[in-house]
């Protein structure tokens, strides 16, 4: 399973993942260099967001027509300039425009990228090989941000984002090296590629990722205070415990991708989002024990990120005729997840129901991605029976 050809897209996702989360990390260092409020710093990290959700279906689009090998350069290239502008920001505008054209490649990065990992390997090792290629955005927030943020404090996060250039160079010689020529699909006129849109298991989908996952970032968006407040551990103690979820991630990457490629990606699915919504149910309750929170934080980085690979393999295996426009899609449904995990989750605390609050959010919202996922199961079923009846 480790090909140089998948090490090649795990590597730019490394890339990826560190520039997307260390902004959280070095958000007082860029507002203060900026002459900019911590709040308005914080619309940094809503323009890649957006970048995401804009570039990840109108560039799969227009690239349609061209060889996935020449996409994904095509995509690491414009992600090491745009990053590259942010190490020259010396506005408010500035920076926002370089951080919206930063997140223009994410989506599309890794929905073509999952795409051509599960065509490098035999069938029934496809999610394993897109879990590899996820590898590099667990492992980015084990090395990447901690080393992203540090470098930020003590030197300055200007030096975080040549870190994040260095590694886009990286990723493009070895693409160019180790990724091997992959045949194009047929082109199809983009208006035959928008026809997915009108199914309705597609939509089932994209609310399992944009909802269903939802329920991680609720608990991740504010670890931070849940684990100084509630926890009681020292500020210094974070980073390690962060880092510690992070490996969780990457134990649960290498899972989910096992899971799906045994059971089918739907079923993997509905199984890990049920087991994630009673690890956040056991937060709330056991957040003031320090010992059992450590184990706990593992444990869920684990079974929130395991869905990472059966969900993209369920988006793949139901838009063949248009795979890299849905997976690429359902990238930008992930950010959507971000977004709106991160609101609701803050709406409790908001009201004074403490640091524990957003647990319950985040178990209400995958608690939904079951349902529908299940949704999903009874839709096929149905498919079923009416094709047997005709």
């Amino acid at each position: 399973m480790f090909k140089k050809s998948l090490i090649a897209l795990a590597i730019g996702g490394f890339g990826i993942g560190m520039t997307e989360f260390v902004m959280m990390g070095i958000l007082p260092d860029v507002a203060n260099d900026l002459n900019i409020s911590i709040p308005q710093a914080g619309h940094f990290i809503s323009a890649y967001a957006l970048g995401v959700v804009i570039g990840a279906p109108i560039l799969v689009a227009i690239a349609g027509n061209y060889s996935p090998k020449k996409i994904l350069l095509a995509l690491m290239v414009a992600f090491t300039i745009f990053n590259s502008l942010s190490i020259f920001a010396n506005s408010y505008n500035f920076m926002f425009l370089s951080r919206l054209l930063s997140g223009l490649p994410h989506g599309a990065f890794f929905g073509v990228g999952a795409v051509v990992a599960s065509r490098l390997v035999p069938k029934e090792k496809a999610a394993s090989a897109v879990a590899m290629m996820f590898s590099g955005l667990t492992v980015a927030n084990i090395i990447g941000i901690p080393l992203g943020t540090y470098v930020g404090h003590n030197i300055s996060w200007r030096y975080t984002f040549m870190i994040v250039v260095a590694v886009g160079i990286i990723t493009v010689l070895a693409i160019l090296f180790w990724l091997p020529k992959i045949e194009k699909n047929t082109p199809i006129p983009i208006k035959d590629a928008l026809k997915i849109f009108k199914r309705a298991e597609l939509w089932l989908i994209l609310g399992i990722t944009a909802i269903g996952t939802g329920g991680f970032f609720a608990w991740y968006s504010y670890i931070t205070p849940l684990l100084t407040e509630v926890s009681n551990f020292d500020d210094g103690m974070v980073i390690f415990i962060l880092m510690l979820a992070g490996l969780g991630m990457t134990f649960g990457n290498v899972l989910g991708g096992k899971l799906a490629d045994k059971f089918s990606p739907i079923k993997a699915t509905a199984i890990l989002l049920s087991v994630m919504t009673l690890c956040l149910i056991t937060i709330y309750f056991i957040a003031p024990i320090q010992w059992m929170m450590l184990i706990m934080v593992f444990v869920t980085g684990a079974f929130a990120f395991s869905t990472a690979p059966s969900i993209q393999m369920l988006m793949i295996k139901s838009a063949k005729e248009s795979e890299m426009l849905a997976s690429s899609v359902n990238q930008a449904a992930f950010n959507v997840a971000n977004a709106l995990g991160a609101f609701l989750g803050g709406l409790p605390i908001a009201a004074g129901y403490g640091y524990t609050s957003p647990e319950l959010v985040g178990a209400i919202l995958a608690l939904c991605g079951v349902g529908l996922s299940i949704g999903v199961i009874y839709h096929r079923k149905q498919l079923l029976l009416r094709t047997e009846s005709v």
